[in-house]
């Protein structure tokens, strides 16, 4: 892959902010955005990394793909 098929498929994700509604099993978390809608996300690999806890409640940042808007991954906590 050349660098510039790997810099669009990373202007593909879409950034949205959320709010943790419950924590489910296996760190997938049921998060309500911004616009009410309720998607399922994981933490993302550098989370898992810094063992960073997300807890119902805590507003977060979530990466999603235009393929599927129902599934995310949770980047930031704030």
């Amino acid at each position: 892959m050349s660098d510039d098929d790997q810099q669009s498929k990373q202007k593909e994700v879409i950034e949205v902010e959320g709010v943790v509604e419950e924590a489910l099993p296996n760190a997938i978390f049921r998060v309500k955005l911004e616009n009410g809608h309720l998607i399922l996300a994981h933490i993302s690999g550098r989370m898992r990394m810094h063992s960073i806890k997300i807890l119902p409640g805590d507003k977060v940042k979530v990466e999603m793909t235009p393929y599927d808007l129902e599934k995310g991954r949770i980047t930031f906590r704030y």
